[in-house]
């Protein structure tokens, strides 16, 4: 893929309530990934959502998730592979139709909260979400965790003829296999901005982060999510853009 993409979760507000600051977040990013109506967004909140990325030429992904609005998409659901299949199909459908008719398509996807997690802890969710993204009528490539050995993985992306894109994450810790530590322990979110910064770079460079045990862990990102849910958070987002843009100036 080249150098390291921006991606960020967006298009998140529902009806009267807005969520996050995707108009000011959105020139910085490479790759918005855009909720599909089931945690959050909705048909106009969706429109809106392409309109604007296709403004800035953003690439556009489909963020998709359980039927889980209360919770935000939060909390795990029991599903076979074909309702994961039919779940992943329905909202990168509803969203590509809403490219099409403003002259864009869906890119890729990346799924989101518990869908997300579930799948990176359940090979069979895993390749059930690949099997959607396999019979879709364009290859869409699906985004998803960089660890620390993601050869499983690549494997039965290989087998399937799906392309992985990698992410990692500027503000979160990692343990020593590159799991993200989980929010309920200290230190598993990384507030100061120069931190995260710093973070964005060391991947940047291919260098190794320090994981929660102490030890080096190598990761090897093709994404770096960042979020633009408040002012500050934009602001580090500008920042490690100007910082990446650096990196890669002549």
């Amino acid at each position: 893929m080249g150098r390291l993409l921006l991606n960020c979760d967006i298009g998140e507000s529902f009806g009267a309530w807005t969520m996050g600051l995707d108009a000011e977040v959105m020139p910085y990013i490479d790759c918005a990934n855009i909720a599909c109506g089931f945690h959050a967004g909705d048909p106009s909140v969706m429109g809106r959502t392409v309109d604007l990325a296709l403004k800035h030429e953003v690439m556009i992904g489909a963020h998709p998730a359980y039927p889980d609005l209360v919770g935000f998409g939060r909390r795990s659901m029991v599903c076979s592979a074909q309702e994961i299949q039919d779940l992943l199909h329905y909202q990168i459908g509803a969203l590509d139709g809403i490219c099409r008719a403003r002259g864009g398509l869906v890119q890729y996807v990346k799924p989101h909260g518990a869908m997300y997690n579930d799948m990176m802890a359940n090979p069979k969710q895993l390749r059930a979400v690949m099997l959607a993204l396999a019979a879709y009528d364009r290859p869409l490539p699906l985004m998803l965790l960089a660890m620390g050995d993601n050869g499983a993985a690549q494997a039965a992306a290989d087998e399937l003829g799906v392309t992985l894109w990698f992410e990692a994450f500027a503000d979160r810790a990692y343990d020593a296999v590159g799991r993200l530590v989980s929010r309920s322990l200290p230190g598993a979110v990384h507030h100061d901005p120069q931190r995260v910064v710093e973070q964005a770079l060391r991947l940047a460079r291919g260098e190794a982060l320090t994981a929660s045990d102490g030890s080096a862990l190598q990761l090897r990102p093709d994404t770096l999510c960042v979020h633009g849910d408040n002012p500050g958070s934009v602001a580090a987002v500008q920042r490690i853009r100007e910082s990446l843009d650096g990196l890669s100036a002549p």
